[in-house]
């Protein structure tokens, strides 16, 4: 019963707290750093969109906020919510060295295989031990997973963008590129490459929504996460999420 009724509550206190930041007093302003990184992240001209940001969107709608994007390479935006020139972060994997450095508030988004992409037979990857010896792409500042990220032995070859990395995989700069399932076949179909994807793959963690220990927007931590449990009751987080697995390449 305790449960239903801090549900019930929630359902009652968001559209409060968003109606309160509307009419009584400014809504608060946040900037939200982003990289361009579909189909999470799509940053057009004046558009901004993906399923991060959809999600986002709603919570923001929700909470009365005012957002503005603000564009870098992975790297940098986790560089910069720490140092607080930007207030919020989409998506980054919560590791013990980055919450030294910024609060994770809401696990907001959905876990994905970590894949490992490939154009020759030979870098095909059938168990962990075949990454030795190869020349592996990673994005630069990314968290894939533990074994992974603290392997010294591994050959890493970093670049600002997924594009990057499988253009230099194209190019025999490097042997296999490990991406997030929807984002590394996005990239290898907007390329139209024909990358393969290998037997070994590694589950996923949710990625959080992620604040700046700077910024404003910290105080308003349990409000973000009311937010999201809202949004996740009514079905709109699932209708997300279903609408770009949907869409995804196969």
């Amino acid at each position: 019963m305790r449960r239903i009724a801090t549900f019930l509550l929630l359902i009652m206190a968001v559209p409060a707290m968003a109606q309160q930041g509307t009419e009584t007093i400014e809504p608060l302003s946040v900037t939200v750093g982003v990289n361009h990184a579909p189909p999470y992240r799509i940053i057009d001209v004046g558009k901004k969109s993906g399923l991060y940001v959809e999600i986002f969107e709603e919570i923001s709608d929700l909470l009365g906020w005012e957002v503005h994007y603000r564009e870098a390479p992975f790297r940098r935006v986790l560089r910069m919510t720490a140092e607080g020139q930007v207030d919020i972060m989409l998506g980054p994997v919560r590791t013990e060295e980055r919450s030294n450095r910024l609060a994770f508030v809401a696990p907001a988004f959905p876990p994905e295989r970590r894949l490992f992409f490939y154009l020759n037979d030979k870098n095909r990857i059938e168990r962990y031990s075949d990454l030795y010896g190869k020349r592996i792409g990673v994005l630069e500042g990314a968290s894939y997973f533990n074994r992974f990220d603290n392997d010294e032995n591994l050959m890493k070859e970093p670049a600002p963008r997924y594009e990057n990395l499988m253009l230099m995989m194209a190019r025999e700069r490097v042997d296999v590129v490990i991406a997030p399932e929807l984002l590394g076949l996005y990239t290898v179909r907007q390329l139209d490459l024909a990358a393969r994807v290998s037997p070994f793959f590694v589950p996923g963690e949710r990625s959080w929504i992620a604040v700046s220990r700077e910024s404003p927007a910290l105080a308003y931590a349990d409000d973000i996460r009311a937010a999201l449990k809202l949004i996740e009751m009514n079905g709109t987080h699932e209708a997300l999420v279903l609408k770009y697995l949907e869409n995804a390449p196969q």
